[in-house]
């Protein structure tokens, strides 16, 4: 026969203080992995949004990132010779050679940190046009004028609209703020990328070149054209959102191995808490258990009632804690991008591949905790466990 489940309801609540403890040891430990979880899922977003699937960067091969690569004003010269370059209204063609660069400013809770410089081009804003101005007005082309991603503006001393940054040697003025809807970008300054290179004496050396081609179609008729060309062989063109989807991925990595590792050191914490309290459960069952054994339950359905009533513990706390974690998805945070070395802030973001891991995370240690009692449980010789009482 086997054992109903409201049986295993019943007794769910029977214990109330070992019950909850352990309930909330479990959401704490599935806190923090789903937090870890979409904080490395975070960054991936936000870093994939930064990149569009239209337009092609062009950097050094071997390059970690852009503030890593150089390409010099030949190279830039010879893509422009390139087919299939889109070209605007105006019959410019629709390229942006950037320098990238890092400068120090203090954030406005105290302490410095890195924040990325980029210069762009004339066709910026055809080449991005999901960045748009939300405050001030666009810099000029030809003198020394910034605008500063939200991120930057609302965490960064000095980065209000007025305010001067000082860097290499140059004063330069706040004229705008932008927001990038969520993207790397955000957590950028951009300025005339020619005044850039002249005030870090860097000639015509940029970072990198973003481009648009006429179509989208056209890129294995671009990528052949480039890899053919000799003078071009000490670089390469990536689809843009694959390049920062790239970048993401070493930082992402560091965050879920760090997580799971520590993760998995609080969930010992949880595993002998339900262990705990389902040896507790046997023990103060000892008669119950007998009494079901002589009215004919087999030892497997004894083993299977424990183990619905530890997994049934540990599912609750999985809830309760993924409904805790997806709170987090309202805050934002920054940390040290490792492509750049400068300040990102991102989202923490949940997607269902999470709660599924959550879920099993959770599962697991229902099984772990309440396997050896429920064993026990199942074990118990009917006369003694009789004479119990």
């Amino acid at each position: 026969m086997k054992i109903p489940f409201k049986y295993t309801l019943k007794n769910f609540g029977s214990r109330k203080l070992t019950t909850g403890i352990t309930l909330i040891g479990i959401s704490l430990v599935v806190f923090v992995f789903a937090a870890i979880l979409m904080m490395a899922y975070g960054v991936q977003k936000t870093l994939i949004a930064t990149g569009s699937k239209e337009n092609v960067i062009v950097i050094r091969k071997a390059a970690n990132g852009e503030i890593s690569s150089l390409v010099e004003g030949e190279v830039q010269d010879v893509i422009r010779t390139l087919p299939n370059i889109a070209t605007n209204s105006d019959g410019k063609q629709m390229i942006s050679n950037e320098p990238v660069v890092i400068i120090n400013l203090e954030r406005e809770k105290g302490g410095m940190s890195n924040v990325t410089v980029r210069g762009v081009g004339q066709v910026i804003q055809e080449l991005r046009p999901q960045v748009k101005i939300i405050e001030g007005r666009m810099f000029n082309f030809g003198v020394k004028e910034l605008i500063a991603g939200r991120s930057i503006n609302e965490r960064f001393k000095g980065a209000k609209i007025g305010d001067i940054v000082k860097f290499a040697g140059d004063d330069w003025k706040i004229v705008g703020t932008f927001d990038s809807g969520g993207s790397g970008f955000d957590s950028e300054m951009w300025g005339d990328a020619d005044q850039l290179l002249s005030s870090f004496n860097r000639g015509n050396t940029v970072s990198s070149v973003t481009l648009r081609l006429d179509n989208m179609s056209n890129w294995e008729s671009f990528k052949r054209a480039f890899d053919v060309d000799k003078r071009l062989k000490q670089h390469e063109p990536k689809i843009e959102q694959k390049f920062f989807e790239e970048q993401s991925e070493a930082m992402a990595t560091f965050i879920r191995i760090l997580g799971i590792f520590i993760t998995i050191i609080f969930s010992f914490g949880a595993i002998i808490g339900a262990m705990i309290t389902m040896y507790a459960a046997v023990a103060n069952r000892t008669v119950e258990i007998g009494t079901l054994r002589a009215l004919g339950f087999k030892r497997r359905s004894i083993l299977f009632a424990f183990m619905a009533e530890s997994l049934l513990i540990s599912v609750i706390g999985w809830l309760v804690g993924i409904i805790l974690a997806s709170l987090l998805s309202f805050f934002k945070v920054s940390t040290l991008n490792f492509g750049s070395f400068s300040e990102l802030e991102f989202s923490f973001a949940l997607e269902p591949s999470i709660i599924v891991s959550s879920l099993i995370f959770a599962v697991v240690m229902g099984i772990l905790g309440g396997f050896l009692p429920a064993v026990r449980a199942a074990r118990l010789n009917i006369v003694k466990a009789l004479r119990a009482a």
